[in-house]
């Protein structure tokens, strides 16, 4: 169940790259920021920069984009100082949601977020009000095609580190510990594997279902939180069918 949950949540974010690719390369250019501000601007040295890299090309953000937007916040170009907020809540159905955000403004964000949780009839609440019903985990998503040998990739894998490899219908997700992750992509990406998505993420230890009218409530929040600029990801427990 979880599994097909967390694919059917990708797919759903992937239509919505695809048809708002611009806002999400402008989110993507906030995370390198923040990732080159901390630990300097040469993914070989800086193991968060060169994840975010890697999650930026899994959705097709051009090389030009990306190199962009290290200078940038390297001080080669004008930049802005973004910090990391997380927020915590209930939406509505009691659906847990995790909201991580980089912003300029801290209010100006908690004002959004809070007001978008409240028109759906859901509650911001406490730091750690959720946060322990999920996982941090890596999950790197590789498309199931003719040309992959699945034995030979979950082989790899293994001997990478991962800790679980799920097979779906359209794909396979490979799960690992987070101190894991970047040696794992590493590995994949070297072996001349291509990623539908490679991030560290937060998963949910159980998920939730609903009905139909009910998850449209649930994903119309989601989507909500998606569409303001300064949240970069959103995590939830609803269980999304196809």
């Amino acid at each position: 169940m979880s599994g097909h949950s967390k694919w059917a949540n990708i797919k759903r974010k992937k239509e919505k790259t695809d048809a708002q690719r611009g806002k999400i390369f402008t989110k993507l250019g906030r995370e390198i920021a923040v990732a080159v501000k901390e630990g300097g601007s040469d993914p070989e040295t800086n193991s968060r920069l060169k994840d975010v890299i890697a999650k930026a090309k899994a959705a097709n953000m051009p090389n030009d984009n990306i190199m962009k937007s290290i200078k940038k916040a390297s001080g080669e170009l004008d930049s802005v100082n973004y910090e990391e907020v997380i927020y915590e809540g209930y939406g509505p159905e009691g659906v847990a949601i995790i909201i991580e955000a980089l912003t300029d403004n801290r209010n100006r964000t908690a004002s959004e977020v809070r007001h978008l949780f409240d028109r759906s009839g859901g509650s911001l609440g406490a730091t750690g009000c959720v946060a322990w019903m999920f996982d941090r985990k890596g999950l790197i998503v590789i498309e199931r095609t003719d040309d992959i040998d699945e034995d030979e990739l979950m082989m790899l894998s293994i001997d990478a580190g991962a800790e679980d490899i799920k097979e779906e219908e359209d794909a396979l997700e490979i799960i690992t510990d987070p101190s894991n992750f970047s040696s794992v992509r590493n590995q994949l990406e070297e072996s001349g594997y291509t990623f539908i998505s490679a991030a560290v993420e937060m998963i949910p230890q159980n998920y939730v279902k609903l009905d139909e009218q009910k998850s449209e409530k649930v994903l119309s929040l989601v989507e909500n939180l998606e569409d303001n600029d300064d949240v970069q990801n959103i995590y939830h427990n609803l269980e999304v069918d196809e």
